[in-house]
């Protein structure tokens, strides 16, 4: 690194210490959020180097926290897509290629999925022409059962996608056991649990094939990117194919003949010797990311173990601070599970003598932010309605989220003082209402 380069990013530094030095905390005044991205000086350096060198595609620098992350993760491999949604859309889409052979999936082949969720954990179901199969969750972990997916496979389910709702994980492990028993593939959508384990075993390590979001919400952040992780070294294929644009090359931007046969292959009704870098054997998108994102990702990356321990703090924290307080439903992690939690979900009791709206909109003139968990029933929402699906059983706990929950912040933004003002303020709303 040349002296200049390094004075510059000592100004950074200093810039950044200066930017965050004048920030401080007022119970009433200063937003609370439920999320947001805990960004430090190297975070802020490294973006600026990498503007500095001009990494304004994918690179060195995305192929580094590529092998980074999967390692980390403990998976094989890892592709970075340009967000969390992208990366669901293409774990899906992976699922129907060609190479899959007789485990392709096919239009109108059905996938299992929850009903109380967030949209892009379902919506590349229908966007590949397949049917989703949609299951209760329970009360308080805020997932599904082993039990109820059970219940939900018929003669043309050959999937599965669910997410580990709010960083709680599902009952993953049994749930794989399930997928294997029935030969259907498994998707986790590892969005809000990276750092979750289930049984001592990192989530996102017991499906075919795992997602990631680096949304600013989520444990590390790009701005916005995805993820998708495999060991499965065919679907990971698949995936660099159809993230980049559907070719068959797996070339390096700016690189050539990697394989020492560019010119010698013949595939689909080409002519012999059809140059390599410009055969499809995808209907493929364009998902990649930068290195300007992988700059701030390899930073982020090395403060997750930090990140995680301050979501379970925080979590903590306020599960006891509210604990025996009437009329709410607390949250619960699911047995044998230890999340790394993205918030905190709150459910007002359907007979309580006030309700979400009314707490929501207390909290909210403190300037504590507030979130519902997600979309609630999906199938209550004009995009789904009309659309092809299927519901296994009934959808009573997702009309329960749907009307009565919410959740708020466990970030690691988040002080202490903070989550006490947070404690204080649902403690005297509620006393109020008694």
């Amino acid at each position: 690194m040349s002296q200049r380069l390094e004075h510059i990013l000592d100004e950074v530094r200093k810039y950044h210490q200066d930017a965050e030095n004048a920030r401080g905390f007022v119970p009433g005044v200063t937003e609370i959020w439920p999320s947001g991205a805990v960004l430090d000086e190297e975070d802020r350096a490294a973006l600026v180097a990498a503007a500095l060198d001009m990494r304004i595609a994918a690179g060195a620098l995305s192929r580094r926290f590529e092998r980074d992350f999967a390692r980390r993760l403990e998976q094989r491999k890892a592709h970075l897509t340009n967000s969390g949604s992208s990366a669901n859309l293409l774990a899906m889409s992976a699922l129907t290629s060609p190479l899959l052979q007789d485990r392709r999936l096919r239009p109108g082949d059905e996938v299992i999925t929850v009903a109380a969720g967030f949209p892009t954990t379902v919506n590349p179901i229908l966007q590949n022409g397949l049917v989703p199969v949609f299951v209760d969750v329970e009360l308080p972990t805020y997932n599904t059962t082993v039990d109820r997916v059970a219940q939900a496979i018929g003669p043309r389910t050959r999937a599965i996608i669910m997410a580990h709702t709010l960083g709680n994980p599902y009952a993953v492990a049994e749930i794989a056991q399930l997928a294997d028993e029935h030969e259907l593939l498994l998707i986790e959508d590892n969005c809000d649990a990276v750092g979750s384990t289930y049984d001592g075993r990192l989530t996102g390590t017991f499906g075919d094939l795992t997602t990631v979001s680096f949304y600013p919400a989520h444990h590390l952040t790009m701005g916005e990117g995805g993820c998708v992780l495999t060991s499965n070294l065919v679907l990971a294929r698949i995936v660099e194919s159809m993230r980049d644009w559907g070719r068959d090359c797996w070339c390096e931007p700016g690189e050539s003949d990697t394989c020492h046969k560019r010119f010698g292959y013949q595939m689909g009704t080409l002519p012999d010797g059809y140059d390599h870098k410009y055969i499809f054997s995808h209907v493929g998108y364009n998902l990649k990311s930068t290195d300007l994102q992988a700059a701030l990702g390899l930073t982020q990356l090395d403060k997750l173990d930090r990140f995680c321990a301050a979501r379970r703090h925080n979590w903590r924290r306020l599960r006891e601070g509210l604990d025996g307080l009437p009329w709410l439903i607390l949250p619960e992690a699911t047995p044998r599970s230890d999340p790394s939690w993205f918030g905190f979900v709150l459910t007002v009791e359907p007979g309580a003598p006030f309700g979400r709206a009314a707490l929501v909109d207390f909290l909210e003139t403190r300037k504590i932010g507030t979130r519902r968990l997600f979309a609630g029933n999906l199938t209550r929402h004009p995009a789904y309605i009309g659309r092809e699906h299927r519901i296994s059983g009934d959808l009573t706990n997702s009309d329960v989220v749907t009307e009565h929950s919410f959740w708020v912040g466990v970030y690691p933004g988040l002080t202490d003082e903070m989550i006490d003002y947070v404690i204080a303020s649902v403690t005297e709303f509620v006393e109020d209402h008694r």
